[in-house]
């Protein structure tokens, strides 16, 4: 926390304001001095999230609110700062996107030329080397899962390559690092928009194709095994589709934190690669009862956490390999939107049913996440402990071959597409 004239720091919700709008404009209006007479007179402070402004800026600002961005900050919460735009020299005025003019199958993408995305608060341009193809983009794509309010209507929720351009409020110092990030939309295209926050800078022995296969399944194992799932040390860990891009991140970062990690799989050969990552029981669902081999590769106990794709007929068969006060979480419905369970052996296990999505999750939530991340799992990955396990890269230009392979279910591991080589 910094006070005096020049930057006095307190949470808006210690003016009883709930937004920060209204609070920018306060800021705006009401010089430093007193800030600093208010602070005199005892403004309660709130540990943890502290709010750092700016008063005294060259030029002045035109209008009330304009160019004050509102960004996570890595370490103290909520920075607010009054700074302009950065950018690289040559940045060109239009773009290559894939997109489709109406839902339907691989074959509808077709390529467009699109503006550059104007930058926002808190925001960065991304000049995409690599993007990351995802189950959501398929469902999207078929018309099944629109984007959120705001967000692009291009699919692809995860890239890596050069910040080549920083929004109001974004940290210079960002300004042509190698990233990958989380976005919520416009990874199919030569640049994209994401928040500073979102960001996680690639390490020097990382390779583009594989930084972009990060992002939406670390973000979301990690909230979902760890942060909803409570998974800790020592427990059992049951994860259907081993092999997904979702699974191959879930069993190394289980065993990486030192769980028992049990998986699912259609195939003796995709069981055999979930084998080869670590898990300790792979379990061909085609050929035999997952629910039977878990309670006894458990001693009967079951698993404490199962992470679930499928839902459907699924989740009464995972409650019932389900341990007491066990916890089961929900991430996809692709088995069907509907399950019908036993509520007395729920309650008389104790057991939490529980589940999310990521990408309509306010900016602010992804954030924290990202910082979360960035403490304790992304250093697995800046020394290989935990690395992408990647299936195929297709250019982008071939991105309904990579949707088709994605649907046809082959892959073992990330279907990434190349947007340009980047180093």
């Amino acid at each position: 926390m910094r006070c005096g004239l020049e930057a006095v720091g307190f949470h808006p919700r210690d003016l009883g304001l709930k937004q920060f709008d209204p609070f920018l404009q306060l800021v705006l209006r009401i010089g430093a001095e007193i800030f600093a007479c208010e602070l005199a007179r005892g403004i309660a402070f709130r540990p943890g999230t502290i709010t750092v402004f700016h008063s005294r800026y060259n030029p002045p600002l035109p209008g009330c609110c304009q160019q004050v961005p509102t960004v996570m900050h890595r370490s103290i919460g909520y920075f607010v700062q009054l700074q302009g735009a950065s950018l690289a020299t040559g940045l060109p005025s239009t773009m290559t996107a894939m997109g489709y003019d109406a839902p339907g199958g691989p074959d509808v993408f077709r390529p467009e030329e699109l503006a550059v995305p104007e930058l926002g608060e808190g925001q960065v341009l991304i000049e995409v080397s690599h993007a990351g193809v995802n189950r959501p983009d398929v469902i999207q794509r078929q018309g099944f899962y629109p984007p959120p309010p705001g967000a692009s209507p291009i699919p692809g929720l995860e890239v890596s390559g050069k910040v080549v351009a920083t929004g109001p409020g974004a940290p210079p110092e960002i300004l042509n690092r190698r990233v990958c990030a989380l976005v919520s939309g416009g990874g199919y295209a030569e640049y994209c928009l994401a928040h500073a926050a979102h960001c996680l800078t690639v390490p020097e022995d990382m390779d583009m194709a594989s930084a972009g296969a990060i992002p939406e399944t670390l973000f979301t194992v990690w909230h979902n095994v760890f942060e909803r799932g409570w998974a800790r040390e020592g427990e059992t860990l049951l994860v259907h589709g081993g092999t997904s891009g979702i699974g191959t991140m879930a069993i190394q970062l289980a065993k990486a934190f030192e769980l028992k990690v049990v998986t699912t799989a259609g195939s003796d050969e995709k069981c055999n690669a979930a084998r080869e990552l670590g898990a300790d029981l792979a379990i061909n669902y085609k050929s035999g009862d997952f629910v039977e081999q878990v309670n006894a590769f458990t001693g009967g106990k079951g698993a404490d956490v199962i992470l679930d794709m499928v839902s459907g007929d699924y989740v009464q068969r995972n409650l019932d390999c389900l341990a007491v006060d066990g916890r089961h979480v929900t991430i996809a419905v692709l088995g069907g939107l509907k399950a019908e369970i036993n509520m007395a052996k729920l309650m008389g296990k104790r057991q939490t049913l529980t589940g999310s999505t990521l990408r309509p999750r306010s900016d602010e939530f992804k954030a924290l996440l990202a910082d979360e991340i960035h403490t304790h799992a992304w250093p697995l990955f800046e020394d290989q402990t935990v690395a992408p396990v990647m299936d195929k890269v297709f250019p982008l230009s071939e991105v309904a071959a990579a949707h088709a392979r994605m649907e046809n279910g082959d892959h073992i591991g990330k279907i990434v597409l190349e947007v340009r080589s980047q180093a």
